[in-house]
């Protein structure tokens, strides 16, 4: 494996956690709107009242008496998502992909029993995946339907897209498709690929697991350098809205193709990993160095999409 001096990284533009802390979330995320993306029930409100497609709402359990309502909630589901609503990370979130005669199923097919939903839930409550670990409601969502375009690409999980938002532009992009060894997450630190995207395309740049160079989705073995997004401008679109919609500067939003509703808005994330620069094959830095450097940033969401495909495409380094 080759390492890096940090002198190198840095003259490749590579932006480090100290200086994202520093001098893009602590510069530029008012700490007054955190909440907006650190609650994703608040985040899912938002985006119904600005317009933006998010999964559908089942219901939400705010005490434990109320945990005895949720067979009646997802009664006529085919599947649902159980979440914190201040989770992070993908901890605490509980993918039932069936229902079947009262009986939930995960996507490997194991049997998930009413006792283990009811301690689940009652875990999300107390606050075991909350960050900093305070009291929490349980969000039920209902299932999203997989997208037939990804179909062979991940393994058990729904790919999901990633976008670094900053001051309003999409500046980097980033697929992450789950695998075995991330156990169907879509979390690079477990084990998911990363596959970098073309600003411009939403073509595949390069693609990573476990932070080394991939060509082949390890359990599936799709090519990685075949990959295109669909929905592309309109993922693109809704990244860039979500700036006026929780009005923080530095962003990553998380979406996921839904085969009937198209780009639905997962999440939004306040500090969003530096991981996507691995994926991409290139340093951040420079693309927000030349944002910063704009005189004037008052511009549409569609200028600031066609502003960021203009000066942030990349040729595929597989």
């Amino acid at each position: 494996m080759k390492y890096a001096w940090p002198w190198e990284l840095s003259r490749s533009g590579v932006l480090n956690m100290n200086r994202r802390n520093i001098s893009y979330i602590g510069r530029y995320n008012q700490r007054k709107f955190y909440k907006r993306v650190d609650d994703k029930l608040i985040t899912k409100q938002l985006a119904l009242a600005n317009g933006i497609a998010v999964p559908d709402l089942i219901g939400v359990v705010h005490e434990q008496h109320k945990i005895q309502d949720i067979p009646a909630m997802v009664l006529d589901r085919s599947g649902f998502v159980i979440k914190p609503a201040k989770g992070s990370g993908g901890k605490g979130i509980m993918v039932i992909t069936k229902v079947s005669n009262g009986c939930y199923y995960k996507a490997n097919g194991h049997e998930v029993s009413h006792n283990e939903i009811y301690r689940h839930v009652s875990n999300i409550l107390s606050g075991l995946f909350s960050l900093g670990g305070k009291p929490d409601v349980a969000i039920v969502e209902g299932l999203i339907e997989f997208d037939p375009v990804f179909e062979g690409l991940s393994y058990e999980g729904v790919p999901d897209i990633r976008l670094i938002v900053f001051k309003g532009f999409p500046v980097m992009g980033m697929l992450r498709l789950s695998t075995a060894a991330s156990d169907g997450k879509a979390n690079l630190h477990q084990g998911a690929v990363g596959v970098g995207l073309d600003i411009a395309t939403g073509n595949s740049l390069h693609a990573v697991q476990f932070d080394l160079p991939s060509h082949k989705h390890p359990d599936t073995h799709f090519p990685l350098s075949d990959i295109k997004v669909p929905h592309w401008e309109t993922l693109l679109h809704t990244a860039s809205s979500a700036y006026e919609m929780c009005e923080l500067g530095y962003l990553g939003t998380d979406m996921v193709l839904d085969k009937n509703k198209g780009p639905l808005l997962l999440e939004l994330n306040a500090r969003p990993g530096l991981t996507i620069q691995i994926a991409n094959g290139r340093g951040l830095l420079p693309r927000l160095k030349h944002v910063e450097a704009m005189k004037s940033s008052a511009m549409s969401v569609e200028e600031r999409v066609a502003y960021a495909k203009k000066h942030f495409c990349s040729n595929p380094i597989f």
